[in-house]
């Protein structure tokens, strides 16, 4: 990283392109304050595009706008995965937010007062950066196990999995059963493959979310998301942690939908091999074709060279403003101010909030060095 053509100047440094990057983006541009977006990705919408084929929101479009842009589709439909990432694409291009692509992140460290974010091709000399990269981090977790199963046996990641087709004839063990193991179980289910589900299901929305009464209930719903499900409320600060821990209830489809599709429940999880065959928590071993594992992502701040995490992982701020590490931010991750900042249309609050804190540093820190230099 040497040679100066590969290193560029730049005040504020985003890192990542989805909703959450975005949205900050537009708030920094509306401050009139220089910054690029960096993201591994070739086009924005990516992270989207790239799951399962049948993925929709969970929430209405009505809630999934983006500062300074509504969802453009009516409000209480739920628009697919696609149309989720054609709108960010769109968004991008209308404020004119510049993303780079192809610049996946490989450290963040500090550099003469400031920091340097170094991408695989280029180095950013930066004063501030914004870690958009994800709400429960971007590195698929498998557990370490899986590497006993017999190779005859699929084994695809969530991330990973498309659709049916992607199985093998035969039994499939969907491990993990908040709503996305819930989703690709019940569609394996309805496809023909003897399913089963295995892990504690963190209950479930009582009532189906397409259905008439979610028209009454969402708001509701969508109000306690913000402001009473949120770090200023003892509910909000006991749940922060549960959220982070487990995955969510089923949303869409529930328990009735999945025994109707012939989905076998079964709380236990799955723990280990035997034989080549994955093993239930209590010893049943299941003779499988496929293992789809809807085990969430991990945490990996790795590439993060600055002592910015706690013992679990997570990064230690407020608010998405990291004390430690002034000029240093996350936005978007599960769970940072309240249970919306994981939700879309929770982005931008978290993003003003942010970019209102780095733009308020940045004059304080402007005029402290005016003051020395006139001392």
């Amino acid at each position: 990283m040497n040679p100066t053509d590969r290193t560029e100047r730049i005040e504020t440094v985003v890192i990542g392109a989805g909703q959450a990057g975005l949205s900050t983006g537009y708030h920094l541009a509306r401050h009139g304050r220089p910054f690029v977006v960096l993201d591994g990705n070739a086009r924005v919408g990516d992270n989207w595009r790239c799951h399962w084929d049948s993925l929709r929101l969970y929430s209405p479009a009505k809630v999934a706008s983006l500062p300074g842009m509504r969802f453009p589709a009516p409000p209480m439909s739920f628009p697919t995965k696609d149309e989720m990432a054609d709108f960010l694409e769109t968004y991008a291009e209308t404020f004119d937010l510049p993303v780079r692509h192809g610049e996946r992140v490989a450290r963040l460290g500090r550099e003469n007062g400031g920091y340097v974010v170094e991408t695989g091709t280029r180095a950013y000399l930066c004063d501030h950066v914004v870690v958009a990269s994800g709400s429960f981090g971007r590195t698929p977790y498998v557990p370490g196990f899986a590497a006993g199963l017999d190779p005859r046996i699929a084994q695809l990641h969530s991330s990973s999995y498309k659709n049916p087709d992607d199985l093998r004839p035969g039994a499939v063990l969907v491990v993990g059963a908040s709503h996305s193991g819930g989703d690709i179980a019940y569609e394996s289910g309805k496809a023909g493959h003897p399913t089963v589900l295995s892990g504690t299901i963190h209950g479930e929305i009582p009532f189906d979310i397409e259905g008439r009464p979610a028209h009454a209930v969402f708001p509701v719903l969508w109000f306690l998301a913000q402001h009473v499900l949120n770090l200023r409320t003892p509910i909000g600060r006991r749940m922060r942690p549960e959220v982070r821990a487990h995955g969510g209830p089923l949303i869409r489809v529930k328990k009735a939908d999945l025994t109707g599709a012939g989905v076998e429940l079964v709380p236990e999880r799955t723990v280990g091999v035997r034989d080549g065959m994955p093993m239930l928590d209590g010893g049943r071993v299941l003779d499988v074709a496929n293992v789809v594992w809807c085990t969430g992502f991990r945490q990996d701040f790795s590439w993060i060279d600055l002592p910015v995490t706690g013992e679990d992982g997570w990064p230690l701020e407020e608010r998405g403003v990291v004390p430690s590490s002034p000029g240093l931010y996350f936005v978007g991750l599960a769970f940072q101010y309240a249970f919306a900042s994981m939700l879309i249309g929770g982005a931008g609050r978290d993003a003003e909030h942010v970019v209102s804190h780095l733009v308020r540093h940045r004059a304080e820190t402007g005029a402290r060095h005016r003051t020395r230099a006139h001392a």
